[in-house]
C-alpha cells in the first residue's frame, strides 16, 4: 500500500491500522514491522528524540515494505511539514492545531511543496496556481501525500468546523491525554465530558467525510472507538505492544513455573509512557 491507496481506502468507507513508533531507533525494525499486517506507521518526532538523519533512514527502509510511513511533526509548521516530506515521507501528522491558519500552513506544505510564499498562499485560499501545468505537476508530485490534523483542545474542537473547510485534510487525529487534559478531566477516558468531545468530533468529521483517528492505548478502547465511527485506527505504540506481549507471554510461563514450584522472579511493571 501506498499513500494514494490508503486515502482512496478510507475515502470509500474503509477501515486501515496502524500504530505509533515511539522507542524503535533501528531501520531494521521495519523488516518485522512490514509483517505486522499494517498498513501505515506513524513515526513520532514529537515526544520521541530522533533527529533527521534517523527519519531519512527509517523513512528509506520502509520504501518498499508496503507500510505507509507517516511522520508526526515537533509542531504544526511548515518548515517540519517540508522535512518530513523531503526526506521521503508519505505524509505528516500535525499535532495540536488549533486555528485554521496553522492547518492552512500544515496543508500547504504537505500538498503543494515546493510551491513557497505568496503563491502557496494562493493555492491554499482560492485553489489558484501558477498554471495549470504546475497545478498538474504538484497534483502527481503529492499524490501519496497524507495530512493528518492534530485535534487535541477544547479550542480546536470549537474552531474545528471551520478547520475542515480547508481543502486536503486527509484525516483528524485526536490526542486523549492532550484533549481530556484541556477539558478538565486528565486521562478519564469513560468522563462523560471526554465521551461527549469525541462524539462531537466523529459527528463532525462524518460530515464533512473526514476520517477520524483516535490514539488510545487500549484494544477495548480503540474497538469501542470503531464502533462509534473512528475509521482512521491509530493503536498504542511499538513500546507498549512490546511491554504487553513480553508480559503476558512471561507470564504464562511463570505462571507454570509457580506450579512446577519454581520462583517466578520479578513482576512486570505497568507501562505508564503517554505517547
Amino acid at each position: 500500500m501506498n499513500g494514494e491507496q490508503l486515502k482512496k481506502k478510507l475515502e470509500s468507507g474503509g477501515i486501515v491500522y496502524g500504530t505509533m513508533l515511539s522507542a524503535a531507533r533501528n531501520p531494521r525494525w521495519t523488516q518485522t514491522i512490514a509483517g505486522f499486517g499494517l498498513d501505515y506507521i506513524i513515526i513520532d518526532t514529537e515526544h520521541s528524540p530522533r533527529g533527521r538523519d534517523e527519519v531519512a533512514d527509517f523513512l528509506a527502509a520502509f520504501v518498499y515494505s508496503g507500510v505507509v510511513p507517516i511522520i508526526r511533526v515537533p509542531i504544526p509548521d511548515a518548515h517540519y511539514v517540508t522535512m518530513a516530506m523531503d526526506a521521503g515521507a508519505q505524509g505528516v501528522l500535525a499535532p495540536y492545531c488549533e486555528t485554521v491558519e496553522e492547518v492552512k500552513e500544515v496543508v500547504g506544505a504537505a500538498k503543494w511543496r515546493p510551491l513557497k510564499g505568496a503563491l502557496l498562499v494562493k493555492a491554499v485560499e482560492s485553489g489558484e496556481f501558477p498554471s495549470q501545468a504546475t497545478k498538474e505537476y504538484l497534483l502527481e508530485k503529492g499524490r501519496n501525500s497524507v495530512c493528518i490534523i492534530g485535534i487535541e483542545s477544547v479550542p480546536a474542537i470549537d474552531n474545528l468546523e471551520e478547520i475542515l473547510k480547508v481543502d486536503g485534510i486527509d484525516g483528524i487525529f485526536v490526542g486523549p491525554n492532550d484533549l481530556s487534559i484541556t477539558l478538565g478531566v486528565p486521562d478519564q477516558y469513560d468522563h462523560p465530558d471526554y465521551e461527549a468531545a469525541l462524539r462531537r468530533v466523529i459527528a463532525t468529521c462524518k460530515a464533512a467525510n473526514t476520517p477520524v483517528m483516535i490514539h488510545h492505548q487500549s484494544v477495548a478502547m480503540t474497538q469501542k472507538w470503531m464502533e462509534e465511527g473512528a475509521r482512521f485506527v491509530l493503536y498504542s505504540n511499538d513500546a507498549r505492544t512490546m511491554h504487553n506481549g513480553f508480559t503476558e507471554e512471561f507470564g504464562a510461563l511463570k505462571a507454570k513455573g509457580a506450579e512446577l514450584g519454581g520462583d517466578v522472579g520479578e513482576r512486570a511493571e505497568e507501562f505508564s509512557e503517554v505517547v
